[in-house]
C-alpha cells in the first residue's frame, strides 16, 4: 500500500476577492477567521491523531493564508509544528500576494519552518491589475521580493496569468521580461480560464469581457516556453517552470497521482481507494467540525478505471511523461497494450511521442492537451475488469 506523504490546508480568506478566481473564499473577518482556525485544528487532530506525524510536502493556500494576523498565524503554526515532524518535510509551501506581508510577518513564516512561497503576481501590469479586480500594484510586487530575499527565502515561485482581457501578445512578453527579471527559481504561468461564479463569467455572458484571439493565446504560450528556455529555466510541466532542482515537490504530488490528506473548507483529499471534498460554506463547514471532526461534503470511491485514467492524464502534463516502468509497477498492465490503438493514431497524428521509457505530450499535444487526454478514456474497454 503506498503511503500519504502529503498534505494540504486551506485558509479561505482574502482582503480582497479577484474577479476570475473560483476557488473557496472567504472576506477576511478577525472572529470568523479565529472560528475557522479552531474547527480546522479539530478535523486535523480527528484525522491524524497524536503528534509529530512524518510527511514529505505540505501546502498551505487559500485563499490568502497571510490574510491572517500575526497573532493567528502563531496560533496555525504553533499546531502545525507540533502535530507534524517539520524536520521530515522536503518542502513547505504556502501562498502570498504581493503587499500583504510586512517583515514581521515574513519573519514568522522563517521561523516556523517555511521553505517555499508561492506568490502571486498574475501580471506586471497596474492597469490590468485593476481589471482583474487585484489590490496590489507593480510597486508592491518588488517591495515584496526584496523582503522575502532579506529574510533569505531562496525558493520563491511567481504566477503569472496570460490572455487577459484586452491583453495584447507583446503586453504580456513585456509582463513576462519583468517578471523573469527578478531571478526567482520558479514561475507557474496559467491562461485565463473562465469560471462559473467569478465575476469574470457574468461578464463574459453579457459579451463585456473582450480576451485576445485564440491565435494571440498560442502565440502567447510560445513565447513563455522560447523566453523560459532562453534562460535556463526548464517546463517541466505544462504550465510550470524551474531552474533545475526547484521544481514544485508538492504538486509533482499531483501530477504523480499520489496520495494526499486535503483539511480545510472546500478542500479536496485523495486517500487510498477515494477522493474527500469538503463542505464548502464555511458556517457549514465550521460546524460539521466541531460536531465530529469530519466536515465532508461527499467520498467518491475511486475504481481501478479511473486511477489509469488519471495516471494517464496527470502524468503527460508532465514534460518527463508517463514512465512506463512505474506505471506497469503501479498497476501490473503496459500502457501500450491497454492504449495500443489510440497512442498508434495519437503518435501519427504528431500528438504523442514514445520510447522505451515514457510517453509524452509533443509540443503540438500540449497546446491540444484535452484533445489528447479524452483519448484515454477507458469506458469501452471491458479488459480494464481484469485488472487487480
Amino acid at each position: 500500500m503506498e503511503s500519504i506523504q502529503s498534505v494540504y490546508i486551506h485558509i479561505p480568506f482574502c482582503r480582497q476577492i479577484c474577479h476570475y478566481c473560483d476557488f473557496v473564499k472567504f472576506f477576511y473577518n478577525e472572529e470568523l477567521a479565529t472560528e475557522y482556525l479552531e474547527a480546522l485544528m479539530h478535523e486535523i487532530n480527528t484525522a491524524l491523531p497524536g503528534d509529530k506525524h512524518k510527511m514529505r510536502t505540505m501546502y498551505i493556500g487559500g485563499g490568502t493564508p497571510t490574510a491572517l494576523t500575526i497573532e493567528q498565524l502563531h496560533t496555525l503554526f504553533r499546531f502545525l509544528n507540533k502535530k507534524f515532524d517539520f524536520s521530515s518535510f522536503e518542502e513547505v509551501s504556502i501562498e502570498v500576494n504581493p503587499g500583504d506581508i510586512d517583515g514581521e510577518k515574513t519573519k514568522l513564516l522563517k521561523d516556523y519552518g517555511i521553505t517555499r512561497i508561492s506568490f502571486g503576481v498574475q501580471v506586471m501590469d497596474d492597469k490590468m491589475l485593476e481589471q482583474l479586480g487585484r489590490v496590489h500594484r507593480v510597486e508592491d510586487v518588488y517591495d515584496t521580493v526584496n523582503l522575502l530575499k532579506q529574510h533569505h527565502f531562496s525558493n520563491v515561485s511567481l504566477d503569472l496569468i496570460y490572455a487577459l482581457p484586452h491583453q495584447t501578445v507583446e503586453q504580456f512578453q513585456a509582463s513576462l521580461d519583468e517578471a523573469l527579471s527578478f531571478g526567482l527559481p520558479h514561475y507557474s504561468t496559467y491562461a485565463l480560464q473562465i469560471e462559473p461564479k467569478t465575476i469574470f463569467y457574468q461578464k463574459h455572458k453579457k459579451g463585456q469581457l473582450h480576451r485576445p484571439p485564440e491565435d494571440d493565446e498560442v502565440m502567447m504560450y510560445e513565447i513563455l516556453k522560447h523566453t523560459m528556455k532562453s534562460k535556463g529555466i526548464h517546463q517541466y510541466e505544462v504550465s510550470n517552470f524551474s531552474v533545475p532542482g526547484f521544481e514544485s515537490k508538492h504538486n509533482l504530488t499531483y501530477w504523480n497521482n499520489d496520495y494526499y490528506y486535503g483539511f480545510g473548507a472546500g478542500a479536496h483529499g485523495y486517500l487510498p481507494g477515494k477522493r474527500i471534498t469538503n463542505l464548502r460554506p464555511l458556517p457549514a463547514y465550521v460546524k460539521k467540525a466541531f460536531s465530529d471532526g469530519k466536515p465532508i461534503l461527499q467520498i467518491d470511491n475511486v475504481t481501478i478505471k479511473e486511477r489509469i485514467e488519471e495516471e494517464m492524464f496527470l502524468g503527460l502534463r508532465k514534460i518527463s511523461g508517463i514512465d512506463k516502468r512505474h506505471f506497469h509497477g503501479r498497476f501490473g498492465i503496459e500502457p501500450v497494450w491497454l492504449y495500443k490503438e489510440e497512442l498508434v493514431n495519437l503518435v501519427q497524428n504528431g500528438l504523442i511521442q514514445e520510447d522505451d521509457q515514457a510517453i509524452r505530450l509533443t509540443e503540438q499535444g500540449m497546446l491540444l492537451g484535452n484533445l489528447v487526454f479524452e483519448k484515454f478514456l477507458l469506458d469501452s474497454k471491458p479488459k480494464i475488469e481484469t485488472i487487480s
